[in-house]
């Protein structure tokens, strides 16, 4: 990896998934060779791309496609859509996803995407001529058997929409196997909306069972209120869990004998926000984090649960919903004080899991229910959870370290079984 972003900052989301990389690899005793080759990124694409925006100027934004690895099948990963989105977060992020899809055993690499831009600061017709010179740029990237993109941060089913139909306009036929996360008029899945969330309710409820937890009357707090967040709280609040805060990009909320959250879930469709909802009071997003209570799920961006505040959690549990919400340090502080972690890569493997699913009956041309995706998706979480937690109990380690053997491990057999070409 130093060969290819050397002046990667050493705080940042790449360097803290080589430290993990590196250190599954001494654990499962990884050859050199294969280390070297999970290290680097098998393929990574920059491109600019020149918009007409609606004053009639033209504006040249620049877009990325990484692909990590192949071994275990296509590559598979989201495009965002954000004004940070780097390199070094786009390699990191499609290296996060070769281990997620791997934990949970769905045939595919890791792949990412982005493109530098603020999508709040575009009109809707600015955002589908992006979309489609995105595509076009990266036409021959993309594809069925080769990348499967998804939505992610500031993306829609509509973008995935946008991108498969430019993709097919240029192969003269539908292709709706290109994407993943897209309409249901177009070919997409029940149940995907939901889905990480829904995945991340299964894991929690595993978690409480193997930690002797009763859900009923445990106390959680949610970071984040978007598609994920809302389908977790949605889905845990039927089980008796009382979710006594929530917090969006807005401020957060409080309220310590529990929030009515199908009254929130109003509220928030009707203001775009969970602040001043009225049965809770305003609470500093910086407080959230560090409330007293049994489950805590960062379901928001990377990097929140820092050095500087991961003394201060007060959770029983956390339960990773988004991608890397706890740096290093922080997740050997976490550790230290004996707080239960269950990784991203496991924790927030629904969607990829459901997408994977909807690849399937594209493919396929046959579409399954709600009922059966839901099934499916439990099953394939409930064995993850367990063979991970197995494997900590017979490493004597964390779940994180435990979740990042079995992924490199089953990659590490692919790259073995396949060998290096030619």
């Amino acid at each position: 990896m130093r060969d290819i972003l050397p002046n990667s900052a050493s705080d940042g989301p790449l360097h803290a998934a080589i430290q993990q990389l590196e250190q599954a690899a001494k654990l499962i005793g990884l050859d050199d060779a294969v280390l070297a080759k999970l290290e680097n990124p098998k393929r990574t694409t920059i491109v600019s791309i020149p918009t007409k925006m609606d004053n009639g100027s033209l504006r040249v934004f620049t877009g990325y496609r990484v692909q990590h690895n192949m071994d275990r099948g296509p590559c598979k990963g989201g495009i965002r859509y954000h004004p940070h989105v780097n390199l070094e977060q786009i390699v990191a992020l499609a290296m996060l996803m070769t281990w997620k899809c791997a934990v949970v055993g769905i045939p595919y690499g890791g792949a990412k995407g982005g493109v530098v831009c603020d999508p709040t600061e575009m009109s809707r017709d600015e955002l589908e001529r992006m979309t489609r010179r995105y595509t076009t740029e990266l036409i021959e990237v993309f594809g069925p058997e080769k990348d499967i993109p998804a939505p992610d941060l500031g993306t829609s089913p509509e973008v995935m929409g946008w991108l498969m139909d430019t993709f097919s306009m240029n192969k003269g036929y539908s292709v709706p196997g290109v994407v993943t996360g897209k309409p249901l008029a177009i070919g997409g899945c029940r149940g995907r909306r939901e889905a990480t969330g829904r995945g991340c309710t299964f894991i929690i409820q595993e978690a409480c069972n193997s930690m002797g937890m009763k859900m009923d009357g445990s106390t959680l707090v949610l970071q984040g209120f978007g598609n994920v967040g809302s389908a977790v709280a949605e889905l845990v609040y039927p089980t008796g869990i009382k979710i006594i805060a929530v917090g969006d990009v807005h401020g957060a909320i409080h309220n310590s004998n529990g929030i009515d959250i199908t009254k929130l879930l109003q509220h928030a469709r009707e203001t775009g926000t969970v602040t001043e909802f009225p049965e809770a009071e305003a609470l500093p997003n910086e407080e959230l984090l560090t409330l007293d209570c049994d489950i805590l799920v960062p379901a928001a961006i990377e990097g929140v649960i820092t050095q500087a505040n991961a003394d201060r959690i007060s959770a029983k549990m956390v339960v990773e919903a988004a991608n890397a919400p706890t740096t290093p340090e922080a997740h050997d502080i976490l550790l230290n004080r004996d707080i239960f972690v269950v990784p991203d890569i496991l924790a927030n493997a629904g969607g990829v899991t459901v997408s994977y699913f909807e690849w399937v009956q594209s493919l396929q041309a046959y579409f399954w229910s709600a009922e059966q995706v839901n099934k499916q998706l439990e099953d394939i979480m409930v064995r993850a959870f367990h063979a991970v937690y197995d494997e900590a109990q017979r490493r004597e380690t964390d779940m994180r370290t435990a979740a990042m053997t079995l992924a490199v491990g089953r990659v590490a057999e692919a790259i073995s079984t396949r060998g290096i070409y030619p």
